[in-house]
């Protein structure tokens, strides 16, 4: 799922890329925990894709 949402990313498709960046990073919380690296860059992508539709604060707070 993740490599898909990248792949919509890349396409410009924000929205469909949102929903499994969403997917993906609730997934990765509950089986890996908040602090796992595969967890945190799940949390960037979505703030790439948050910051890609002009949503600024709401990328700043997956970042911080």
């Amino acid at each position: 799922m993740a490599n898909l949402a990248s792949t919509y990313r890349n396409q410009g498709r924000w929205e469909e890329a949102e929903k499994l960046d969403v997917q993906v990073m609730e997934t990765r919380k509950t089986k890996l925990g908040a602090d796992h690296p595969d967890t945190l860059t799940s949390m960037a992508n979505l703030a790439s894709t948050y910051r890609n539709q002009g949503r600024w604060e709401e990328a700043e707070k997956l970042e911080v």
